[in-house]
């Protein structure tokens, strides 16, 4: 690995029912140091890489990318009930698609060495709050899962812009390096917001907009979908941050009534997870 990293993050904000959020944060991918955010990235392997050479084929490939499978990664780690779900799928081709990606993702034992060696190119993205920056020993640690809550309105949705831009920053002003993914579930993006931050920090008002990429979610099946969408772009191209703002919104209202509890509970421990499996994917 290269002496600096730098890395994705996920952020996503959550209401509880008493009008307070949270936001989650998990690393998604390292790259290398540069100022310029290009495409090239040593981060997650394509799922083209199990192409016929490793005894897969083209349309197995694209059945799997249909069904979220973007990544080496996400193939190696998926039990395997759940590539037997994917169409087309069957024992055999499962059996075949986890051990030539298990040869390609490194899965078992390590020395305590090893992995405090990558502990140690862990970074923390600034949060643009030097007091906050402090709370968190220097912002939000990649690598890992940070949950941020409070009232209704008292900031959390100007944290997300504020990261959405200080993610583009160098790595030695505390940023990543990197674009951003923004999911909007509430309609309270505003890219105004972005062009003062931007100028805050002296950066181009255009790039930064330029290395943000904006969804609205509608329903919580679109904000699934739009989740596998990100890991696919991550693929693509460099990107430091994932915002979902908030995540919880929609499944309150699609899952309304007691009746609905356990499905919703089921469906939003899904849709966490598969942030969670992006970070350690990419």
């Amino acid at each position: 690995m290269p002496p600096k990293t730098k890395a994705r993050e996920s952020i996503v904000e959550k209401e509880t029912t008493l009008d307070q959020s949270s936001v989650t944060v998990g690393t998604a991918l390292q790259v290398n140091d540069s100022v310029a955010i290009d495409c090239d990235s040593s981060g997650p392997t394509p799922i083209t890489k199990l192409d016929k050479s490793c005894g897969v084929g083209t349309a197995d490939i694209k059945k799997l990318q249909e069904a979220g499978f973007c990544t080496v990664e996400s193939i190696a780690f998926a039990p395997r009930k759940t590539l037997l779900a994917v169409k087309g799928i069957s024992d055999a081709k499962a059996d075949k698609l986890a051990a030539e990606a298990a040869k390609l993702v490194p899965m078992g034992f390590t020395t305590a060495t090893e992995y405090h060696q990558k502990r140690s190119e862990i970074i923390q993205l600034t949060t643009g709050s030097r007091e906050l920056d402090k709370q968190l020993q220097g912002g939000f640690e990649t690598g890992s899962i940070t949950e941020l809550y409070g009232e209704y309105r008292c900031g959390k949705s100007q944290l997300c812009h504020q990261v959405a831009v200080t993610c583009q920053l160098p790595i030695d002003m505390g940023g990543g390096e990197g674009k951003a993914i923004y999911i909007d579930t509430e309609g309270s993006f505003r890219p105004e917001r972005l062009l003062a931050i931007a100028e805050r920090y002296g950066l181009s008002g255009h790039d930064v907009l330029d290395n943000i990429a904006y969804a609205r979610a509608y329903n919580t099946d679109h904000q699934i979908q739009l989740l596998y969408m990100a890991t696919a772009m991550m693929c693509e191209s460099r990107y430091a941050v994932l915002i979902v703002d908030s995540s919880t919104s929609l499944f309150r209202t699609d899952y309304s009534g007691r009746g609905e509890l356990a499905n919703r509970q089921m469906q939003l421990a899904k849709f966490m997870r598969m942030l969670l499996r992006i970070t350690d994917e990419v």
